[in-house]
């Protein structure tokens, strides 16, 4: 089991003006910002962790907030939406929440016999709040609008849009070991028994749909989760048997990772468990400084005065 895919690892997405961003995911939908960072490749560009209490792989959502950046358009060869998994009873209050935040949502609906809402956050990323067959017994972040009878757990699904999904779902199956559980229509549901939660990926298969264009309010990449260095460089292996192009190993500080594009043309990281958010700061003062990559702490006053205010 140890060496298996464990699920959705994060999703790191592009946003806009990164206070929008910031006081929507901590406020509106209540989740911690776990680390507060820098684009490795870009550091004037903040790097924003949002999780549990600890960033626990499952619930790490990421976002590069690149300011007057253009707008993505949805499309084939994305991850179009993301799924969060909340409490039973809890889609009357997030209803009455977004509405009141003038968040942009459909009415409740149900698809593989779960009750979801659907909203777009403030650049356009499709989310959706699925109330799970099996009740998540994740331990939640709370906060004084957001308790735990109401609070998002972690992730509940990715969904990728395909013009053809055979290959995309080769790579799921064989090398990442997930199985088909149904379908509904285009909709295919893929899920892992290695884990409890975030373990489900939709293939959503539209042989006409034009190919989108990542920007802002699209979803860069997504990570599957693997428990150390070890079994992260098994996977390099067998992708590479796949024909598939890898990177190298990358250290993220936070945790090791590896990139390819999967067949179907979804960016995908392979990220490990360790060492996890708190190898630079205290559990209780996660998100609270910002955290530079070692080769730029030199220039942090620059950087500092460069990003964008967040209070």
């Amino acid at each position: 089991m140890n060496n298996r895919i464990k699920g959705i690892h994060h999703i790191t997405a592009i946003a806009g003006n990164a206070k929008k961003n910031f006081d929507f995911y901590t406020r509106v939908l209540g989740l911690r910002m776990v680390k507060k960072t820098v684009n490795f490749d870009d550091p004037h560009t903040y790097h924003f962790y949002y999780g549990d209490k600890v960033g626990t792989p499952g619930t790490i959502l990421t976002f590069f907030p690149w300011e007057g950046i253009q707008t993505g358009r949805k499309g084939a060869r994305q991850v179009t939406e993301i799924g969060y998994s909340v409490p039973e009873g809890s889609l009357d209050f997030w209803v009455k929440r977004l509405d009141e935040n003038n968040v942009i949502y459909n009415k409740p609906s149900v698809k593989f016999g779960e009750e979801y809402v659907s909203f777009l956050d403030p650049d356009g990323l499709k989310f959706e709040l699925t109330v799970p067959k099996q009740p998540d017994t994740r331990e939640p972040w709370t906060t004084n609008e957001v308790s735990a009878e109401n609070a998002t757990r972690g992730f509940h699904h990715i969904t990728i849009t395909s013009n053809k999904m055979d290959a995309t779902a080769k790579v799921l199956t064989d090398v990442f070991g997930y199985k088909l559980l149904e379908q509904d229509v285009n909709r295919y549901r893929f899920v892992t028994d290695a884990v409890e939660n975030a373990a489900i990926v939709d293939i959503v298969e539209i042989p006409a749909e034009i190919a989108g264009h990542v920007a802002g309010g699209s979803v860069h990449h997504v990570a599957f989760r693997v428990e150390n260095e070890e079994v992260l460089m098994q996977y390099r292996e067998k992708i590479m048997n796949m024909g598939l192009n890898i990177t190298e190993k990358i250290d993220r500080n936070y945790f090791y990772s590896l990139y390819f594009r999967e067949p179907g043309g979804v960016l995908f990281e392979i990220a490990t468990d360790n060492p996890g958010f708190s190898v630079d700061e205290p559990v209780e003062e996660l998100g609270n400084g910002l955290k530079l990559p070692a080769q730029y702490e030199a220039y942090r006053d620059e950087i500092e005065q460069s990003l964008p205010k967040l209070a």
